[in-house]
């Protein structure tokens, strides 16, 4: 009778455990946004004086909002990340789902060494090529322009080739066959039947690489020094002065930039889950 304690025991802690790590899990994700959102609501006296957790005086303070979004030219910097986001996931689409295709379908010399260059590339610190990548793109007069970052993240996106490597490895390969014996040519079989079929992969892509984008501040910031090529991330940056940083206006600009990244989230959430959990079973 003894012996079957420990194991009872064990069922009863097991979903107090579980839900006790969820809690925690939940309060460490949470606490900083109430925070920022408590902090966006305060005067510039309230932030020196009281805590990070202390309620503002007028939960009606909207006025941090609208400093934000005319001094911190929120509207233009929204523009230029759209702007961004729009090309650079494209090309990363394209770029990816044709480097996948051409991986998979096809037998080259070259292709252990191509696969051995894209594991390694995935190894190395982005930042340690920094100094070689910023004279190539002042070498093709694109410092200072909204093509700069777009080139950037187009071609340094690995994961997404590795995605859509997961999901075309699961396409038979007779649907290839039949289509060349329909006279249909390589660029008509990605075209017309790979890439519809990506359509888990390119959604987990798009939500991925868009978010990367969208919170990305070092090289817009880098390579956009520019105030009218700003972004939303570096919009924020214009509160900060050699005296200090406005935060109770940081905070209002970063609950903005916040917002829009969250209901897409939770509008796609499913999206992401099932295209990592395709990819995996493929």
């Amino acid at each position: 009778m003894t012996l079957h304690l420990p194991a009872r025991r064990t069922r009863r802690l097991a979903p107090v455990l579980t839900y006790l790590s969820l809690i925690v899990a939940s309060l460490v994700v949470l606490i900083p946004l109430v925070v920022v959102f408590l902090t966006s609501l305060k005067t510039s006296q309230e932030v020196a004086d009281g805590g990070a957790l202390s309620l503002p005086g007028n939960w009606l303070n909207f006025g941090n909002y609208a400093t934000a979004f005319t001094d911190g030219k929120m509207l233009s910097a929204f523009g230029n990340t759209a702007f961004i986001l729009l090309f650079s996931i494209t090309g990363t689409v394209l770029i990816g789902s044709m480097t996948a295709y051409a991986i998979d379908r096809f037998d080259f010399r070259a292709k252990k060494p191509v696969m051995a260059l894209f594991l390694i590339a995935t190894l190395v610190p982005g930042v340690t090529t920094q100094v070689a990548t910023f004279q190539v793109v002042n070498s093709f007069g694109l410092f200072n322009s909204v093509w700069a970052p777009i080139l950037l993240y187009m071609g340094t996106d690995i994961v997404s080739i590795y995605i859509f490597l997961q999901f075309i490895r699961g396409i038979p390969v007779s649907l290839d066959e039949a289509a060349r014996l329909d006279g249909a040519n390589t660029l008509t079989i990605y075209w017309k039947i790979i890439l519809p079929l990506l359509k888990p992969a390119i959604a987990t892509v798009v939500i991925i690489k868009g978010i990367t984008v969208y919170n990305d501040f070092y090289i817009p910031f880098l390579y956009m020094p520019s105030e009218e090529l700003g972004t939303i991330s570096t919009a924020l940056f214009r509160f900060k002065g050699p005296f200090g940083a406005h935060w109770e206006h940081i905070s209002a600009g970063t609950i903005l930039v916040i917002v829009p990244t969250l209901l897409v989230f939770l509008f796609l959430q499913r999206y992401i889950y099932n295209g990592f959990a395709q990819g995996a079973t493929k």
